[in-house]
């Protein structure tokens, strides 16, 4: 080879190398471009919307999430994205539908002759019972419905087969502290699930029922009916599957004092005397045979239908490959006093995030810039019921589970918490290197050429007590094997309340995360060969 070929050989690898240096900078400066389509404004325009009053806090399965489902799909339409799911008209479609249940009481009552007490008006039921039809059951009064080695309630009492009536709480003595404690704290028997204690002592003894005597006057306990009434559509959880009645439930028919007496037979005065007997002696009463008692606690399972928003964008030449961006819709809805819970934060702020990166992905590939990779825009739902959306999706996936990369997933990311009051342009990452060190390094990457946001592990330690890795829905993916980042900005005093509002949210802060999260996306939808799982880290 001659010398003036060798020139020429090194010149042309230079002029090579060269192009492919300014093709991966053309590259960085095209996402660079497309980043800046997410804009405060526009965020705070959809929250405006998400977070609205008139969607009354966007309870799962509830009109208004709903409401924020056909608005997010809307926009997904409008830029171009494709309908991943099927509706039930066989036909393409944005949701993807699936029921939850809700376990509650079809009919339930205690009666007594012509006298019938209907639950949630005249007494309120604690745990599971299972009464499908109608019994009759012999009643027993046995004090307090305590058992122990220094004062048992049960002692000579036969309550196999019995409805045990109990009085609410435990003994006391005459000058006010407790006598199984001997001190002014009360012991498990009196604290608020009391209740269970006593009711799995008599099922354990053969009883059929547990019914507890209020301690509450009339007015008090109308308001505990009241209370529990209005909250009883948040306690009852979801849930993906119906729930299984059990053969012999814990449960605890709590009823005030004139009710007992009517049902039991045993008078007023004598169970007050019964009280007074054993707070002043300090030991148990003679247990006292009562009346029949019909019973009747029928369960249904009240279904709940809701859905999943997803959009996908297809990729080019890697497109059966999936890139998941996901966030929750839903929120807690009203509260037991009327206030509406907006949930602007949490999780409105990750709802408009996914349509800001969604819109910018669709204007990459408009022009030709479009991701190799497939990325699907996923808005799940009951997600505040036990991160039920992600994990029907997980098991219901809409592509194979093994084509997906990974999941970006945002949940609150719009405030500031305590420990940042004085550096607000920062973000906890949680979960970017328990399964992939190479998603964690495009994180950092990222971040360090285009955000320059503080990057806060302190929740990514598996010591962390607030254990935020499983309590959002990149688990759900993380568990089938599948690499995540969940972006956060931490808890404020309004979380899970009626003041987390749009006004309180840092839009112009919340960009630069969104744009760290469009960055971290592109490379992982763009680079040549997929991110390896190559960690197993708590």
């Amino acid at each position: 080879m001659t010398a003036s070929s060798t020139l020429h050989r090194y010149k042309s690898l230079a002029l090579v190398a060269g192009l492919l240096t300014f093709a991966t900078v053309s590259a960085q400066d095209i996402s660079s471009e497309y980043a800046t389509s997410i804009r405060a404004d526009e965020l705070k325009k959809h929250l405006s919307v998400i977070a609205h009053d008139s969607l009354e806090g966007r309870a799962t399965g509830s009109a208004g999430q709903k409401k924020a489902a056909a608005y997010v799909a809307s926009f997904y339409r409008q830029y171009g994205l494709k309908p991943a799911a099927t509706g039930a008209d066989g036909q393409p479609s944005f949701f993807q539908t699936y029921n939850l249940y809700r376990g509650a009481w079809e009919t339930a009552y205690l009666k007594k002759g012509s006298s019938r007490f209907e639950l949630n008006q005249d007494f309120y039921i604690d745990g599971l019972a299972n009464f499908p039809n109608e019994e009759s059951i012999s009643a027993i009064f046995a004090g307090y419905g305590i058992s122990e080695s220094v004062y048992n309630d049960y002692e000579n009492a036969d309550v196999s087969g019995k409805i045990v009536i109990v009085l609410e709480g435990e003994p006391t003595r005459p000058d006010g502290g407790f006598l199984l404690t001997g001190t002014d704290e009360n012991s498990k028997w009196g604290r608020p699930r009391g209740w269970e204690e006593k009711a799995k002592l008599a099922v354990g003894k053969g009883a059929r029922a547990l019914l507890v005597i209020s301690q509450k006057n009339e007015e008090a306990f109308g308001r505990e009916i009241q209370r529990r009434a209005s909250m009883a559509p948040r306690v009852r959880r979801l849930s993906l599957r119906q729930e299984e009645t059990p053969a012999q439930g814990f449960a605890a028919f709590t009823v005030p004092g004139e009710v007992a007496a009517k049902l039991s037979g045993i008078s007023e005065k004598k169970l007050l005397r019964a009280k007074n007997r054993i707070s002043k002696t300090g030991k148990p009463v003679k247990y006292i045979n009562g009346d029949r008692i019909e019973v009747l606690a029928r369960r249904q399972s009240e279904v709940v239908p809701t859905e999943n928003v997803a959009a996908l964008l297809e990729g080019s030449d890697k497109k059966d490959e999936i890139v998941v961006i996901s966030a929750h819709l839903d929120h807690i809805g009203i509260s037991s006093d009327g206030q509406i819970n907006n949930g602007a934060d949490d999780d409105g702020t990750g709802t408009v995030a996914l349509l800001e990166l969604a819109e910018a992905f669709s204007k990459a590939k408009a022009a030709g810039h479009g991701p190799r990779r497939s990325i699907l825009f996923l808005n799940v739902t009951g997600e505040e019921m036990g991160l039920l959306g992600s994990e029907f999706y997980s098991e219901n996936p809409l592509f194979p589970i093994g084509s997906h990369v990974a999941d970006l997933n945002i949940d609150m990311i719009g405030r500031v918490d305590e420990a940042h009051q004085n550096n607000p342009d920062y973000v906890y990452l949680i979960g970017s290197d328990k399964l992939s060190s190479e998603l964690h390094a495009i994180s950092e990457a990222a971040n360090a050429r285009y955000s320059r946001l503080q990057l806060d592990y302190t929740f990514n330690d598996p010591a962390d007590p607030n254990r935020f890795y499983y309590r959002s829905d990149h688990y759900n993916f993380a568990k089938h094997g599948i690499p995540v980042i969940f972006y956060f900005t931490g808890v404020h005093p309004d979380y899970h309340r009626p003041g987390d509002d749009v006004e309180k949210i840092l839009f112009d802060r919340q960009a630069k995360i969104v744009k760290l999260i469009f960055h971290t996306a592109w490379d992982v939808a763009n680079r040549e060969e997929r991110i390896k799982v190559d960690s197993n880290k708590p």
